[in-house]
């Protein structure tokens, strides 16, 4: 038994990332340092992302299983075996996870919330606006940020919607949902992680 878990470790260690040094890792694109891996509890609830490196090392420690791996059939590759590049893992047994009832502003999750659409004109959004700006008060919030074209976010400046005329084309408000969480940190969502999202992440 001792033996087969430093067997595994001694693997590990030889699943190197696009930015390592070794020619055995000369087949990996370099984008894959950045990519994400879901990890879903063992009832398929999201949880977090982790690093391909961090969801290999669960895998091989048999404490995680792929759910989904990339559609270019890559895969990360030791002198004594070859790992699939996964995109989604799923652990084998339940964590118990605290509820957070309140969700962290971020620019990504807010650009999702939003469906990337301009909070007043419906065009695609580029940037962040507050409804009720800053220099007049306004706060930081999900309930006063909205997603903006980079023309309407010009042309409103630091005035109020009252003063031009302006309404919003929904009322702004915090997103629910456990997942929530995860699309407010994490700025690229691979396509197969959707399922798992719940509809908010359409």
């Amino acid at each position: 038994m001792t033996h087969r878990s430093h067997s595994k470790t001694h693997q590990v260690t030889h699943l190197h990332g696009p930015d390592s040094s070794d020619p055995e890792a000369e087949h990996a694109p370099r984008t894959w340092a950045r990519r994400r891996v879901l990890l879903l509890n063992a009832t398929y609830e999201p949880l977090s992302a982790v690093t391909i490196r961090r969801a290999v090392v669960l895998m091989l420690r048999g404490r995680a299983d792929l759910v989904h791996a990339d559609e270019s059939g890559e895969a990360l590759r030791s002198a004594a075996t070859a790992v699939p590049v996964p995109t989604v893992i799923r652990l084998r047994q339940y964590v118990r996870v605290p509820y957070r009832a309140s969700v962290p502003l971020t620019r990504a999750g807010l650009m999702r919330r939003d469906r990337f659409r301009c909070g007043y004109c419906g065009r695609p959004a580029t940037t962040i606006d507050h409804v009720v700006p800053r220099s007049r008060g306004g706060a930081h919030t999900w309930e006063n940020c909205v997603a903006s074209c980079a023309s309407c976010n010009h042309r409103k400046a630091d005035r109020l919607l009252s003063e031009l005329g302006w309404t919003l084309r929904t009322r702004p408000a915090a997103p629910k949902g456990r997942h929530w969480g995860l699309l407010a940190a994490v700025e690229d969502i691979d396509p197969a992680w959707i399922r798992y999202m719940g509809a908010g992440a359409a």
